[in-house]
């Protein structure tokens, strides 16, 4: 019998991985989730992002690290001022 992790554990976990995020650095959702101990949790990832406010939100992308949909240009923006290089709305070499 599997049981469902706690939501709030699985939240504050993702949070502190989240917010471990240093400026100019991006991880994946998969890797989010790997890090807070929740490997294949990735869009439980998106969710938190969507719903806990204040989270550094643009320094998670995509595995292929596309930005998210219809926020790009707005992800673009907060990236490069960290210094992270965007191009044809993913980030470069990570």
């Amino acid at each position: 019998m599997t049981t469902e992790p706690d939501l709030g554990e699985f939240t504050e976990r993702v949070i502190e991985v989240i917010e471990a995020i240093l400026p100019g650095e991006v991880m994946a959702y998969g890797e989010v989730a790997a890090e807070a101990g929740y490997p294949g949790a990735a869009r439980a990832v998106g969710n938190v992002l969507g719903t806990v406010p204040g989270l550094p939100w643009w320094r998670v992308v995509t595995v292929d690290g596309r930005l998210v949909p219809g926020e790009e240009r707005r992800h673009a923006e907060l990236l490069r001022a960290e210094g992270v290089r965007v191009h044809n709305g993913r980030v470069g070499p990570r």
